[in-house]
């Protein structure tokens, strides 16, 4: 299968619904995506790379039981397909090789630098 692109936003939302493990939902991941990083995040965005993520094959949905705290609504929730961890993984091993040729050059202020 051919490797779908992610962008930055899609890369964060995938992370949060692969740590969040099978409790994945709208509410949810937005705020954990605003505890994490200290962006602003708004539900629409959190969805609309949710709905490109399933639409790679990266992420599916299921329909959750009803919960009193909604009113008897459902929850939807996402979880990290096998195509998606791959994907992860490989984002991971180049950056990790980006990272590692970096400080391998005699970088290791630089590291300091982006790290503080």
């Amino acid at each position: 299968m051919k490797r779908s692109y992610l962008g930055e936003f899609e890369e964060i939302v995938l992370l949060t619904v692969a740590v969040m493990e099978g409790g994945a939902y709208g509410v949810a991941i937005t705020h954990e995506i605003t505890e994490q990083t200290g962006r602003t995040v708004r539900l629409n965005q959190v969805h609309a790379a949710l709905e490109r993520l399933e639409d790679k094959g990266m992420v599916k949905s299921e329909m959750g039981e009803p919960t009193a705290e909604r009113g008897g609504r459902r929850k939807r929730l996402f979880t990290v397909t096998a195509y998606g961890r791959r994907t992860l993984q490989e984002i991971h091993e180049v950056r990790v090789s980006f990272w590692s040729r970096l400080l391998r050059r005699g970088r290791k202020s630089y590291e300091l630098k982006v790290m503080s």
